[in-house]
């Protein structure tokens, strides 16, 4: 098979020009090696590819046949020889970046155009999911990059090796609904949530298991009455007085309360990659653009 691509290559350089000599100047080869890959891909068809006709040759049937396959071989082999150069060019490439779907309204977008400013030929496959799932796809090599919240536990995670640096630090406060008991409150403290019920995320978001953490470390288990997977779903079911919910800073206003926790509580935004996985030319430079930005 190595051997029958460059005496392809001459079979469609003899259809174009009918000349051997010219035939050996286009594919970089001596003419008596032409003449010797002619005669065995002949031997190896049972039939001659070529025929003289004066100082210039003509393909067979064979041949033709031959040659036909050649260019649609060929000009596959070429596409995709084109298709990988862009693939591992810093200009050209892809970039598969995972993230939350509550990156999806400003943080990926900011991200992905300030980076295009620079790059403008890059593209971009975005991948929306949960936490556990994305970091699922990083592993498995679905997505290049990760954004997710909080950052992995460790630096070890299922088959893979995370590299991981804060990109962003988002407060979180208590949402609750208008007329709430403590919607009048400067601050509240997570403990006192104990008794209310809460909307929430489903498990295997990172925002549900920054809630469970929060949680857990003031003394109870958060008794989720609603869970989804959408944050604006889950302050229409807090506006609907549903239950209350530890959310970041609505980005517009929503009419509804929102409370400091004391102490502060935040997430952490990270951008995660595989830390024994090269990356391509492209992702590398969208991954520095991240953390300068």
């Amino acid at each position: 098979m190595d051997e029958l691509v460059p005496r392809l290559a001459v079979l469609r350089a003899l259809a174009a020009d009918e000349h051997v000599t010219h035939a050996a100047e286009a594919v970089g080869v001596p003419q008596p090696t032409v003449s010797r890959w002619l005669a065995a891909l002949g031997t190896s068809l049972g039939a001659p590819v070529v025929v003289r006709s004066g100082r210039r040759v003509r393909l067979t049937r064979a041949g033709r046949i031959l040659c036909e396959a050649a260019d649609r071989a060929l000009a596959t082999l070429e596409a995709g020889h084109r298709a990988a150069a862009e693939e591992v060019s810093p200009e050209r490439g892809q970039v598969a970046l995972g993230f939350l779907h509550l990156l999806g309204r400003s943080v990926v977008p900011a991200l992905v155009s300030g980076f295009r400013e620079s790059h403008p030929s890059v593209r971009f496959r975005l991948v929306q999911n949960s936490r556990q799932d994305i970091l699922n796809h990083l592993v498995d090599g679905v997505v290049d990059l990760a954004l997710v919240s909080p950052p992995p536990a460790g630096a070890t995670f299922a088959d893979g090796t995370f590299d991981h640096a804060v990109v962003r630090e988002e407060e979180l406060v208590l949402v609750v609904p208008p007329g709430h008991r403590l919607a009048g409150r400067a601050s509240v403290r997570v403990a006192e949530l104990a008794g209310e019920e809460f909307v929430g995320l489903e498990p295997g978001y990172g925002l549900r298991q920054i809630t469970d953490d929060l949680c857990a470390q003031a003394g109870f288990t958060p008794t989720l009455a609603f869970e989804g997977q959408e944050t604006e779903t889950v302050r229409g079911l807090v506006a609907a007085g549903l239950g209350v919910a530890l959310l970041p800073h609505a980005d517009s206003p929503s009419g509804l309360p929102e409370i400091p926790l004391n102490p502060r509580a935040a997430r952490e935004i990270a951008l995660v990659w595989q830390a024994d996985t090269p990356l391509p030319p492209a992702v590398q430079a969208f991954r520095d653009h991240a953390l300068r930005a």
